[in-house]
C-alpha cells in the first residue's frame, strides 16, 4: 500500500489518471470553428428583438472546474484510499503481550484491549503465536500461554486488572526462553520493574505501549484534633487541578448514601492536596469510606475502619468517699487511657442507655436495679460492649455467687484473694503470655505488671473458654462471654492502681484497642497481628467497586501486618470479631511515581487509528457533483424553465434540506413507554445482536397480542445510562463478551428498577457452548455486571416455581438451545408445601432477575412478514422447541405484569373452610 501522509491506497496506480486532467480542461475549453460571415440585408428587421433562449459559445470555467473535481473523484475513489491504514509490523517468533494489569490501568482498561486486539490482527498477519498474560495474574506453575492470534481474541474479555501490583514476575518471565515483547504499561512505577524489563530485554526485543496521563491516589482518612483529615497524591506533578472527595455511610435507615463532601485542590508543583472534615461524632462514626469522585479506580477509594470511627464510651462508677484524690479515682487512669481515642460521656445508667454508646464501662459497680440491669441486658443483646473492673464492693457483695449474673461472664467465689488474706500470695503474681485465641496475643507483657489482689473466678465447665487473660498461676485474669450481637467482660482487678499495677502501663491501653473499647490511633504493627486469623467482609477490585468477601478464607495475620497487597491480600475490609483493619491501596506515605524508560527501549502510544475506507464517499461526492453538473448545465443553456426549474428546485431542496435523525426527547420517550404496555431490551452496541433482540421482543408481543389479555406496543431498546428503566416491567439484556461495564449513576438506575419490581432476563445466549459453572466470555461478563447489582440468592427454577404454570404447564424453558440452566431467585427456607396441593406457598413478590444463555431472542424473532427469522432445531422437533420457547415467553411476561398470583391457590381449603363448604 502506497502511503500519502495518514492516507494509503491500495491501487496507486490508478492515481495517474490524474494527469489526463489538464489534457481533459483544455479539450472542454475548445470552441467549435467560428462560423462563416455573410451579409444579408433582411436581418436588420430582426434588429432588436430578443431570444427567448439563448445558448453560450463557450462553457464557464466554475462549470469545468465542477467537471473534473467529479472526475478526480472517481479516480481517486477506484485508487482505494484509506484513512489510517494499519500497517503490520514486521516481526518473526513468538510474541508475549504483556499488560501491567494494575488497579492504575483500570480507568482506560477498554483502551488497553483495543490496543492488544490491534497488536493481534498484526501478529495473525505474520502468522505468529502470542501470549496475551497480565502480570499481575501470571500462571506461576504453568509456562507461558502462548496460541494462535484468533484464539486470543475471544479471551481479551476475561482479562481484568487487579487492584495490587505485580509480584515476582521477573522470576517467572527469565525461565520462558526466547520471543519479542510487547508491554502495555500503566503508567506508574513499582518495585521490581527494572528486573522484570531486563528479563524480557533477555528473551528479545521490548516495544513499550503507553500514554501519559495524570494518576490519582486517596490516602487513608486520619482523626487529628477532632477532625477528619483526607488527602490525595497525584502523578505527574504538574498544572493545578481540583477533585472532590465524598465520605459514603449508612444513613440512620441503613441506607448507604453520601455523608458528605469535601473539595481537594492540588497547588501547581504540589504533589499532596490535603482537605478537613468537621463532623460530629454520630456522623462521623457511619463513614465506611472515602472517594474521589470521577475516578474509577481502587486508589480512589479508601476504606474505613476502627483507626477512624471514635467509639463513644460511657464511664460510670460506684461512688467513692475520696473523690478528691484522682490517683485513687475508679475512672482516673480509664479517662487517661480513652480520652485520645475515644468519645467519653458522663451521666446516670439511665441517661446512657438512651445514648446508646459502644461501650459501657461500669468500674466497681456491684449492685443495679431490676429496671437498669434488664436495660443493660437489651443494650448488650443489640451489640454494645458492657466492661467491668472489679473492686471492694463488687468484692463484698454476694452478686454471682449462688448463679451466673447475667451481666457478669462468669460466676463468682466469696471474698477476694490478696496478699496477707485468707487465701495470700506469697507475692504480687505477674500475668501469663496471652494465648492466640485471645484477642490480647500478641502483646508484649512489661515485667513490673504485677497483680495484688483479684476477685476469684469460681471454676465451672464454662470457665476455661470464657477467660481470655490469666495469671502465671493460671489464675482468672479477664473473663468474657458473647451475649446476643454483645459481648460482656469483667477484669477481676480494679481500674485503678489499689488491686494491680496494670492501669500504669501502657499495656493497659493496648488491651482497651484490643477489646475495641477504643480505636487504635496507628496501624497495627505485624508483631501484633502474629498468630490471628481476619476474616475478609468486603473486597475492592481495581475499578474501585466493593465485593462481598465473606465466603473466602481467612487471612493470616502475618500478612496483613505487612501491609503488601497481591494474591494472597487483596485490599478490603477484614476483621475479627471485636475489630476491623482496611488494608487500601494506597498507603498514608505511597508515593505516586510515573514510570520511565531507558533510551534504548521503544515507546508508543495507547491510542489505536481506526482505519477507514474512503473510497464510497469519494464515488457518493462524485455522483453528487455530477447532480450539481446536470442542473448547472440546463441553467447555463437556458434551458432550466418551466417544468425543468420546478423539477430542479425540488431536487435542490431535497438535498438541502433532508431531514436528519433527530434524538428523542425525553417526553416523547415517557409517552412512548408508558403509553401501552412495552417489551424493552438493553442496548448492548451491537448493531446485529441489538437488531435481533428487537425482532425476538416483536414475536414475543405478537404471541401475546394473539394468545393473552396482553395488547404490547412495539419493543423499545433503552440505554441504560440515559434513559428512564421505571417505565418497563421487563427488560431483555444480551450479554456480549465486549459490552461495557454500566457507569456507577447506571448500575444505581438498575437496582433502583430490581428493586421496585422489575424484571431482567440475562441471556448469555451460550448454552450450546457453555453450561453453567463453566466458563465462556459472555459468562465472564455477565460476572462482571452483576458484581455492583442487588441480585438475590439465586436458585434453578424449581418444579413447582410460579414460571412452570402462570399461563402454560411447563417443565423445561428451551429457547433456540434447550438448556436446563436457567436461574431465578432462590425460595424461602420457610416455603412448605401445603397439603393437598402440588406446590409450595411462596411469597407474591417477582423474581427480579432470570439468568440463562438459551438465546431466547432468536427463538422469538420474527421477520416483518411474521415468519421466524431463525431455524430452531431441526424438523418438527425444532418447530415445538420453538413453540415451548414461545409459551415460556408468555409465563414470563404473565409473571411479570401478575405476580405469584396462582401461588394464592393454597389459599383455597381455607377459603372453601370458611364458606362452609
Amino acid at each position: 500500500m502506497w502511503m500519502l501522509g495518514p492516507i494509503g491506497f491500495a491501487a496507486p496506480m490508478l492515481l495517474l489518471g490524474l494527469i489526463a486532467l489538464p489534457i481533459l480542461w483544455i479539450l472542454l475549453r475548445a470552441v467549435p470553428p467560428a462560423p462563416v460571415r455573410r451579409r444579408f440585408p433582411g436581418v436588420a428587421l430582426l434588429l432588436g428583438l430578443t431570444d427567448d433562449e439563448s445558448q453560450s459559445d463557450r462553457t464557464p470555467w466554475w462549470l469545468l472546474l465542477l467537471r473534473l473535481l467529479a472526475i478526480a473523484a472517481v479516480i481517486i475513489g477506484f485508487a482505494g484510499p484509506v484513512l489510517n491504514p494499519q500497517q503490520a509490523r514486521e516481526g518473526r517468533g513468538d510474541l508475549v503481550i504483556a499488560l501491567d494489569g494494575t488497579w492504575a490501568g483500570a480507568p482506560d482498561w477498554q483502551a488497553k484491549i483495543d490496543r492488544v486486539a490491534a497488536l493481534l490482527s498484526e501478529a495473525a498477519v505474520n502468522d505468529r503465536r502470542v501470549a496475551v498474560v497480565t502480570l499481575t495474574g501470571l500462571p506461576l506453575a504453568e509456562p507461558l500461554p502462548f496460541a494462535p492470534p484468533s484464539a486470543w481474541q475471544d479471551r481479551l474479555a476475561n482479562l481484568q486488572p487487579q487492584p495490587w501490583q505485580p509480584v515476582d514476575a521477573a522470576a517467572y518471565v527469565a525461565d520462558q526462553g526466547g520471543f519479542e515483547t510487547y508491554w502495555i504499561s500503566d503508567g506508574l512505577d513499582y518495585p521490581g520493574r527494572d528486573d522484570l524489563l531486563s528479563a524480557f530485554e533477555a528473551a528479545g526485543n521490548v516495544t513499550v505501549f503507553q500514554t501519559p496521563r495524570q494518576v490519582t491516589g486517596l490516602r487513608p482518612a486520619r482523626y487529628e484534633d477532632g477532625e477528619v483529615r483526607v488527602s490525595a497524591t497525584r502523578t505527574p506533578i504538574g498544572a493545578p487541578s481540583d477533585t472532590t472527595v465524598t465520605a459514603i455511610g449508612l444513613d440512620p435507615a441503613g441506607v448507604e448514601r453520601a455523608l458528605a463532601n469535601v473539595p481537594l485542590t492540588f497547588a501547581a508543583g504540589q504533589e499532596v492536596a490535603e482537605a478537613t472534615l468537621d463532623l460530629p461524632p454520630e456522623l462521623r462514626n457511619r463513614i465506611t469510606r472515602f472517594e474521589l469522585t470521577g475516578t474509577r479506580s481502587a486508589a480512589a477509594v479508601s476504606l474505613g475502619d476502627d483507626a477512624l470511627r471514635r467509639r463513644e464510651v460511657a464511664l460510670i462508677a460506684g461512688r467513692d468517699v475520696r473523690e478528691g484524690l484522682d490517683l485513687l479515682s475508679q475512672l482516673f487512669y480509664l479517662r487517661e487511657a480513652l480520652e485520645p481515642t475515644a468519645d467519653l460521656i458522663d451521666g446516670d445508667l439511665a441517661d446512657v442507655l438512651l445514648a446508646n454508646p459502644d461501650v459501657i464501662v461500669l468500674a466497681d459497680v456491684a449492685i443495679l436495679t431490676d429496671i437498669e440491669a434488664q436495660g443493660i441486658v437489651d443494650w448488650v443483646d443489640q451489640g454494645g460492649l458492657l466492661l467491668r473492673f472489679a473492686g471492694p464492693r463488687l468484692a463484698a457483695s454476694d452478686v454471682g455467687r449462688s448463679a451466673e449474673d447475667p451481666l457478669l461472664p462468669v460466676r463468682l467465689r466469696d471474698g477476694g484473694r490478696s496478699v496477707g488474706g485468707a487465701m495470700s500470695w506469697g507475692e504480687p503474681k505477674a500475668l501469663a503470655p496471652f494465648a492466640p485465641d485471645t484477642p490480647f496475643f500478641g502483646l508484649t507483657i512489661p515485667e513490673d505488671v504485677t497483680v495484688t489482689s483479684q476477685v476469684m473466678a469460681q471454676p465451672d465447665p464454662t470457665l476455661a473458654e470464657r477467660v481470655i487473660a490469666q495469671l502465671a498461676d493460671g489464675t482468672p485474669l479477664v473473663t468474657r462471654k458473647f451475649s446476643g450481637d454483645g459481648q460482656i467482660v469483667l477484669v477481676h482487678v480494679t481500674a485503678n492502681a489499689e488491686w494491680s499495677s496494670l492501669p500504669l502501663s501502657g499495656l493497659f491501653v493496648q488491651m482497651l484497642e484490643r477489646l475495641a473499647v477504643s480505636s487504635r490511633p496507628a496501624a497495627p504493627e505485624a508483631a501484633e497481628l502474629a498468630g490471628t486469623v481476619w476474616q475478609p467482609q468486603e473486597l475492592l477490585d481495581a475499578h474501585g467497586r466493593l465485593q462481598d468477601g465473606r465466603d473466602l478464607a481467612g487471612v493470616a495475620g502475618e500478612l496483613l501486618g505487612a501491609g503488601v497487597t497481591g494474591p494472597q491480600l487483596r485490599p478490603g475490609l477484614y476483621a475479627t470479631r471485636d475489630r476491623q483493619i482496611a488494608v487500601n491501596v494506597i498507603g498514608p506515605d505511597t508515593v505516586l511515581t510515573p514510570a520511565g524508560w531507558p533510551a534504548r527501549i521503544a515507546v508508543e502510544g495507547m491510542d489505536v487509528l481506526r482505519a477507514t475506507a474512503l473510497k464510497g464517499w469519494l464515488l457518493g461526492a462524485a455522483l453528487a457533483l455530477l447532480l450539481v453538473d446536470i442542473i448547472a448545465s440546463l441553467a447555463v443553456g437556458g434551458r432550466l424553465r418551466g417544468p425543468r426549474a420546478d423539477v430542479a428546485l425540488a431536487l435542490m431542496l431535497a438535498l438541502a434540506l433532508a431531514p436528519k435523525a433527530q434524538a428523542q426527547s425525553p417526553e416523547d420517550f415517557a409517552i412512548q413507554a408508558t403509553s401501552e404496555v412495552v417489551l424493552a431490551h438493553v442496548l448492548t452496541g451491537d448493531p446485529q445482536v441489538d437488531e435481533v433482540t428487537a425482532a425476538g421482543l416483536l414475536g414475543l408481543s405478537q404471541t401475546l397480542f394473539r394468545r393473552t389479555s396482553i395488547e404490547p406496543a412495539a419493543p423499545m431498546g433503552v440505554n441504560i445510562e440515559t434513559d428512564e428503566l421505571a417505565f418497563f416491567p421487563f427488560l431483555y439484556w444480551p450479554v456480549t463478551a465486549d459490552q461495557p461495564l454500566p457507569s456507577r449513576e447506571a448500575y444505581g438506575k438498575l437496582n433502583r428498577y430490581l428493586r421496585s419490581g422489575g424484571m431482567i432476563l440475562f441471556d448469555t445466549r451460550d448454552a450450546d457452548t457453555a453450561r453453567f459453572g463453566s466458563g465462556s466470555p459472555e459468562g465472564a461478563r455477565l460476572q462482571a455486571i452483576a458484581r455492583s447489582l442487588d441480585i438475590p440468592p439465586l436458585a434453578p427454577i424449581p418444579p413447582d416455581h410460579v414460571l412452570t404454570r402462570t399461563f402454560y404447564l411447563l417443565q423445561d424453558f428451551p429457547g433456540r438451545h434447550a438448556s436446563r440452566d436457567v436461574w431465578v431467585e432462590a425460595a424461602p427456607v420457610d416455603a412448605v408445601q401445603i397439603d393437598g396441593m402440588p406446590f409450595r406457598n411462596l411469597n407474591d413478590g417477582v423474581t427480579p432477575v432470570v439468568i440463562g444463555g438459551n438465546d431466547w431472542a432468536r427463538a422469538w424473532a420474527v421477520t416483518a412478514t411474521g415468519a421466524p427469522m431463525f431455524p430452531v432445531g431441526r424438523g418438527a422437533a425444532g418447530e415445538r422447541q420453538r413453540e415451548i420457547a414461545l409459551r415460556f415467553g408468555v409465563n414470563l411476561i404473565m409473571h411479570v405484569l401478575t405476580g405469584n398470583y396462582k401461588s394464592d391457590q393454597v389459599h383455597v381449603p381455607d377459603l372453601l373452610d370458611r364458606l362452609g363448604q
